[in-house]
């Protein structure tokens, strides 16, 4: 696919506007079928009413693969469903079935916390709020935006690693960390983004624009791609 219709700079586009994202968008949502869905978003398919979930499998997910992240949220979910049934475990017990997740030990102690807090604050239910998840142990922005999302259909930007690199890697967005991307998306994308931006990004990141040498010779949007800051490709 040829870029005629950009502006070129050295012989690469010029960092992507709203015209263009839009066609990479749909390049990209339909490729993205080929690919393995990211772990986080294949807990919802099969329990898309269960924010809960995904709440546990997001927390569980941080520094970890998709493999070791869905193995130990089948572990832990198939113990204990519910914010009561697992504060009712003991640290050990959550290390045991969780492990070997990134800062198991630790992401142990938030859990338990975090379901005691579900169940005096929230009456075992899992809040509609970014502040309120926000307010959980071990919950951040991107945990917190995936449970919107992901787990109750609502708006919300999640920006990951992948999300953050990707954007700024097109110049849509000119950042530093994943939660001025985050800011600058919300302020930026049309709100019809929000949602499925993640999966897409995240499943691109993950199999052709790695963070370490990507695949742009394999690349579907390769001709739309400024390939802001990189400096080594395949």
């Amino acid at each position: 696919m040829k870029n005629d219709d950009r502006p070129i700079a050295n012989g690469l586009p010029l960092p992507m506007d709203d015209k263009t994202f839009e066609k990479v968008f749909r390049i990209l949502k339909k490729e993205t079928l080929k690919w393995k869905i990211p772990v986080v978003g294949v807990i919802a398919e099969r329990a898309a009413d269960r924010p809960f979930d995904t709440l546990i499998s997001t927390i569980l997910s941080l520094r970890t693969k998709d493999k070791v992240t869905a193995e130990a949220s089948r572990q832990l979910l198939s113990r204990a469903s519910t914010p009561e049934a697992l504060a009712s475990l003991s640290q050990e017990e959550i290390e045991r079935l969780i492990y070997p997740v990134g800062f198991y030990r630790t992401k142990a102690r938030n859990l338990i916390e975090t379901c005691r807090r579900l169940q005096s604050d929230y009456g075992g239910r899992v809040p509609r709020s970014l502040d309120e998840l926000l307010a959980l142990p071990g919950v951040g922005r991107k945990t917190a935006n995936l449970v919107l999302t992901v787990g109750f259909g609502d708006y919300g930007i999640c920006v990951d690693t992948h999300v953050h690199r990707i954007f700024n890697l097109w110049g849509y967005v000119s950042t530093k960390t994943p939660e001025e991307t985050e800011f600058a998306l919300r302020a930026k994308l049309p709100k019809k983004y929000w949602i499925p931006i993640n999966d897409i990004l995240v499943a691109f990141g993950q199999n052709l624009c790695l963070p370490v040498s990507p695949w742009c010779s394999r690349c579907p949007v390769a001709d739309f791609c400024p390939r802001i800051g990189l400096k080594r490709s395949r």
